[in-house]
């Protein structure tokens, strides 16, 4: 089993950062893919960056936050990141951290339960 604990969410202007942090617990040596979505009020929810363990060790990031966000991890802290800059209204959402064992799933197996990010203009 994993666990998964976010913080670091809060309220921004436009143009503003923040960083969002994801301690994890549990058979981290299980999982292939770490990653954020992000859900906003009567939207669907969207993958917004990730990191993938396998062979090639890549990332990937949303079109709308490349350029603007990075995703890093501190494995002696087992902690994912996410580093948002240039923040715009359109950011404002629930966070999320997410893990898979098999692969950068749309559907991931865990799930943290959410920091709220709000951005003003």
């Amino acid at each position: 089993q994993v666990q998964l604990v976010e913080s670091g969410g809060g309220s921004v202007q436009t143009g503003g950062s923040l960083r969002l942090s994801c301690i994890v617990s549990g058979y981290m040596s299980s999982l292939s893919c770490m990653g954020w979505f992000r859900q906003a009020p009567g939207k669907e929810r969207e993958a917004v960056s990730g990191i993938y363990y396998g062979s090639s060790g890549s990332t990937f990031y949303t079109d709308s936050v490349r350029g603007r966000f990075t995703v890093s991890q501190d494995n002696a802290k087992n902690t994912l990141y996410l580093q948002m800059n240039n923040l715009k209204p359109e950011d404002t959402a629930m966070y999320y951290c997410v893990a898979d064992p098999r692969s950068c799933s749309p559907d991931p197996d865990y799930w943290g339960q959410g920091t709220q990010v709000t951005v003003s203009s």
